[in-house]
């Protein structure tokens, strides 16, 4: 059973769509006793980052999302999911994540040709890192696989966490992983083929 957060933020019905799709069962809830009980938690995302911490902390899942993840439950944050997974984001301020990915989410305007916009939205390809090639979220994905984004921040100073970028302007970080909490900035519900290998690889984690 995957467990799809709900706390008022995120794209949950195409999301439960595509896992419908591949067969595999899922839920979508706001409750503790169903992260507890779930093999496998997805985190979505949409919106504003102050206000997405602030709605997850104050549906009282924030703690138990981190205590299912170091007792090692597999976790997936997608798009505003995965940055909240970070350790911290400079959205319109600084905001302290939830700490379970390491490094930090920093505004993509200003570090890219203004000839270039922000957001960051539309289909672009995956650039595996070495871990990333190897890493079990990713075995059904190559190299220059096209994936749907929509973001105006990405994260920074992953280290070893890295496992894919996409060139825009700078190497943005498109898909991360300490242990077993993952992420992946761009969106596998939006993301035809490709997207659908990804959500069954995780299923299989």
């Amino acid at each position: 059973m995957i467990t799809i957060i709900d706390y008022g933020v995120g794209n949950l019905f195409s999301l439960s769509c595509s896992l419908n799709y591949l067969g595999l069962e899922n839920r979508i809830s706001g409750r503790i006793e169903d992260l507890e009980t779930a093999d496998r938690i997805i985190l979505p995302g949409v919106g504003a980052y102050e206000d997405a911490i602030g709605k997850l902390r104050k549906s009282g899942l924030a703690e138990p999302l981190i205590e299912q993840a170091r007792k090692g439950k597999p976790v997936m944050g997608i798009c505003l999911g995965m940055q909240l997974l970070f350790e911290k984001s400079y959205e319109y301020g600084e905001h302290q994540g939830l700490g379970l990915i390491p490094g930090i989410m920093a505004p993509l305007k200003g570090e890219i040709s203004e000839e270039l916009k922000v957001p960051h939205m539309g289909w672009n390809s995956l650039k595996l890192t070495e871990r990333g090639k190897t890493h079990p979220l990713l075995k059904y994905t190559s190299e220059g696989d096209y994936v749907y984004f929509v973001h105006s921040f990405y994260g920074k100073d992953c280290g070893d966490s890295l496992l894919a970028t996409s060139e825009y302007g700078v190497p943005v970080t498109a898909a991360a992983a300490n242990g077993n909490v993952m992420g992946t900035q761009f969106h596998p519900e939006k993301s035809g083929e490709t997207g659908l290998r990804i959500l069954r690889a995780f299923s299989e984690l």
